[in-house]
């Protein structure tokens, strides 16, 4: 297992700059995911990883060697396409051995490296049959096993679940980290959907429309600890809310128009931070306890009227709207089949929150 280490790499098609000056390490042996906006170079960089384009400057590394201008058959890097690029005249079997028949390998160590590889992926008994037969969700793992055959050190999966419908999605994304997890390869997965991301990356980075990277961490991090506004809303779903800082005792606090001064936390003082300060918050639904009773032990309270209520199954959305006008989103997880509280359209409600889950954003 080696990394892949990006530094300071441009592209540019037809004069038009996609990535400028990119530097990133994707560390050996994790699942790691590129996650931004359709258009913000995403699967540029794949390429170049791979190289079916040529950087116009910078360098790329896997491990120590440099493989910037090595061609793509000689990188030991393979990809799964979106479109997923199967032999339709082929079976499954001669799709898989595609590649291993190229190289003129004996015909007992194809059948035997195909047949492995077919039972990692849960495709044994598939062999025969045509690729036009098999399902969306068996054509991906057929693009899989013929990826991984050859046994790359990176394999690079450029938006390869776009054409599945959720439910078949949500079982491919298991799929994928335990096939990532035995195999240990680097895997590099790019996508727009921030919820693919969030399943299967040990680490992630995100873009933003510029080509830029806004941050990196594990979901987890990125996820509760945005460190921008584009980050926060790109990730999952947020309330943001403009305000400014204060101080009251040694702790902040924000100032929000016609709402009063709310308890946040800040774990570490950020250079923009200073007492007076334009600033946004970022607080997620589910960090917001609603209820129509009056209720002790929180940090902060606010009273607004329920506008809209969306039944998700396993959670229940709330917009709310403020008594300054604005609307807050809050999500409710439905844990009981008859709740002892019933919130309906137009209900005065209390929504309660801990300074904890208040993420303080430079303006």
């Amino acid at each position: 297992m080696r990394q892949i280490k990006i530094e300071k790499i441009s592209k540019s098609f037809e004069g038009e700059a996609i990535i400028s000056d990119l530097s990133l390490t994707i560390p050996a042996g994790k699942f790691f995911a590129l996650l931004g906006p359709s258009g913000c170079g995403k699967t540029t960089i794949l390429r170049l990883v791979a190289g079916l384009e040529k950087v116009d400057s910078g360098k790329i590394y896997l491990g120590e060697k440099d493989i910037t201008n090595i061609p793509v058959y000689e990188r030991n890097i393979n990809t799964v396409f979106q479109q997923y690029a199967l032999f339709p005249h082929l079976s499954v079997f001669e799709n898989v051995a595609y590649s291993l028949r190229v190289k003129r390998e004996k015909e007992k160590l194809i059948r035997d490296k195909v047949f492995d590889v077919l039972k990692t992926v849960r495709l044994l008994g598939f062999e025969s049959k045509s690729i036009k037969s098999l399902s969306g969700g068996q054509q991906q793992r057929v693009a899989l096993a013929r990826a991984i055959i050859n046994e790359p050190e990176v394999l690079l999966l450029d938006e390869p679940l776009a054409a599945l419908d959720p439910k078949l999605k949500e079982q491919v994304l298991i799929e994928l980290i335990d096939l990532q997890d035995k195999l240990k390869t680097t895997f590099i997965y790019v996508t727009h959907d921030q919820f693919e991301a969030l399943t299967v990356a040990d680490q992630m980075a995100i873009m933003n429309a510029n080509g830029r990277i806004e941050q990196i961490g594990t979901p987890k991090e990125i996820y509760e600890f945005p460190i921008s506004r584009f980050v926060a809303n790109f990730v999952g779903t947020t309330n943001i809310i403009e305000g400014q800082l204060r101080t009251k005792n040694g702790d902040f606090e924000v100032e929000i128009e016609k709402l009063g001064n709310f308890m946040v936390y800040a774990p570490a003082k950020k250079e923009w931070m200073i007492p007076g300060c334009q600033l946004f918050v970022s607080l997620r639904p589910e960090k917001i306890y609603i209820s129509k009773k009056t209720m002790e032990g929180f940090s902060n309270h606010l009273i607004g009227k329920v506008h809209n209520i969306i039944y998700y199954g396993r959670s229940t959305q709330y917009d709310v709207i403020l008594i300054n006008g604005k609307k807050l989103t809050v999500f409710e997880q439905n844990e009981e089949h008859f709740p002892q509280e019933i919130i309906d359209y137009d209900d005065q409600v209390n929504l309660y929150f801990q300074k904890e889950n208040v993420v303080l954003l430079e303006s």
